[in-house]
């Protein structure tokens, strides 16, 4: 059987989408109808399935992604030349309906083997984490994990041994200021570290002692505090004994079955493209839907600005009245955040998203938040807050950088990040980052950056079948029986939210 050339996702959409490079001339089937292509299209890219007077509504995913910047021609390519974005500014939502949505099961009778902490949380790691409550101790930071990597060698009992520098702690003023010592907080909270050394200068903003103090009630047997002001010699020294402790119990931890509703998920897409809101990213909405409305887990769903034009679907499926003034807050204040700057909240797509075929935010958006697929929101999340203990969706407060949003949702407390992407990406946050491919090309090209290809559901296989064998890779990567492809190459780095001044 001939291989499909395009896609019509919707039947009330006026384009579809190119499953491969096709050149002018070509003559493809759409509903039994014959369209001949005036224009080559690349693969991911949209075909006008009749003709579009200037200004007219451009329908995919059965909603607009906004208007023609010019007529366009029946068989003609549509990109973002030729495409204009209908948002502006902010909007009050009056005339939004909760609808009903699947809510969250109750605790699930099905176990995963993970790390059961002190104060309940589970991790999916046994790793060692050293943290600089400043950018100043930096050097410090490496070199203790260098140190111990060194000297532990290929010695069982931990993952990893990871520091985490960053540029952040002192001359930040605000809310600015705020964001650093949040994410570090979470970072102190994590059930995937079995131990964790904070380091701290003693001259900076974040004050070790009152950070000590903002953390709360930490684990005291996991975590150990070092002001490197205070130490007398030399500090690296004093941490290589402090971690050394850390290691020897760590190392003794085991993974005790636990139930599938302590797994939390983050939800992340980047170098998204045509095939992402057509493959990988309904993947992970069967995912997420099987996981909080079959087993009782978390998933987490973030980048607020991708939610720009889709954001009402989100919207419907809140749980409760108060959760979707929540959520209207959510977009609206994010918006502000772009006019506040003198920017249009519309500016999206990146220059890799047009390369690959998305044209438009509201495009963008309507592909990105299908990742949180059809169950009820059940929690909305200010940037740097935990999931606390309602299970179910959450949408998460955090931009779209694949970086800084990868890091909020592991700070909130997902164990493991789920990325899918279209053009491809090595990076990896400080939890296991799984890279799920939207197409087969880049699976194959860059097998050293992605763990699973949902590029075969073009290729004919059912949603059903792939989703099977995906929920076998996360459940691997949870129980550690599979590290992802970044995990193998010892990516994991941290990005905070900067939003105000350095002095």
């Amino acid at each position: 059987m001939a291989m499909q050339q395009i896609i019509r996702i919707h039947p009330a959409d006026n384009v579809a989408v190119a499953l491969q490079a096709l050149p002018a001339g070509t003559v493809v089937n759409v509903g039994g109808s014959e369209l001949p292509l005036l224009t080559d299209i690349p693969a991911g890219h949209k075909v006008a399935l009749t003709a579009l007077a200037a200004g007219a509504q451009v329908i995919k995913y059965g909603a607009p992604i906004g208007h023609t910047a010019h007529a366009i021609a029946r068989g003609a390519l549509l990109d973002h030349h030729d495409i204009r974005t209908n948002l502006s500014g902010t909007l009050c939502y009056d005339d939004i309906r909760i609808e009903p949505a699947p809510m969250p099961a109750a605790a699930s009778t099905h176990t995963f083997n993970g790390y059961l902490r002190a104060d309940g949380q589970v991790g999916i790691r046994n790793e060692l984490w050293v943290i600089p409550t400043v950018g100043c101790v930096d050097g410090i930071v490496r070199r203790i994990a260098d140190r111990l990597r060194a000297e532990v060698g290929s010695a069982a009992g931990v993952d990893a041994i990871v520091a985490f520098p960053h540029n952040y702690g002192c001359s930040q003023l605000g809310d600015d200021h705020e964001n650093t010592r949040r994410i570090l907080r979470d970072m102190v909270h994590h059930p995937n570290a079995g131990g964790i050394l904070v380091v701290g200068l003693g001259c900076e903003n974040n004050q070790p002692r009152d950070f000590e103090a903002f953390c709360g009630d930490y684990d005291h047997d996991r975590v150990r505090f070092m002001t490197s002001q205070e130490v007398e010699g030399d500090e690296v020294e004093h941490g290589l004994a402090i971690m050394r402790q850390l290691y020897h119990q760590a190392a003794s931890f085991q993974r005790t079955p636990q139930p599938l509703s302590k797994l939390r998920v983050g939800l992340k897409c980047g170098g998204s493209d045509g095939f992402s809101g057509i493959t990988a990213n309904p993947l992970l909405g069967c995912f997420s839907d099987w996981l909080c409305t079959q087993q009782g887990g978390t998933t987490v769903l973030t980048e607020v600005p991708e939610m720009f034009g889709a954001e009402t679907l989100l919207m419907r499926r809140c749980a409760t009245p108060a959760l979707l003034q929540q959520t209207i807050r959510l977009i609206n204040d994010f918006k502000e955040y772009f006019l506040s700057h003198g920017e249009p909240v519309g500016e999206n797509p990146s220059p890799g998203n047009k390369a690959g075929g998305i044209s438009t935010l509201e495009e963008k958006a309507l592909g990105c938040t299908q990742k949180a697929g059809a169950a009820a929101v059940c929690g909305v999340l200010p940037y740097g807050e935990r999931i606390g203990r309602a299970n179910g969706l959450h949408l998460l407060s955090a931009p779209g950088n694949d970086l800084v949003a990868s890091t909020a949702l592991a700070a909130a407390g997902c164990q493991l990040v789920l990325f899918t992407t279209g053009r491809g990406t090595p990076f990896a946050t400080f939890v296991p980052t799984l890279k799920v491919s939207t197409n087969s090309t880049l699976a194959q090209r860059k097998a050293n950056w992605i763990d699973f290809n949902a590029g075969t559901l073009l290729e004919g296989e059912p949603m059903d079948a792939l989703l099977e064998r995906f929920r076998q890779v996360v459940l691997d990567v949870a129980e550690g029986r599979q590290r992802t492809a970044s995990e193998m190459r010892g990516y994991a780095e941290i990005a905070i939210f900067k939003t105000g001044v350095t002095l």
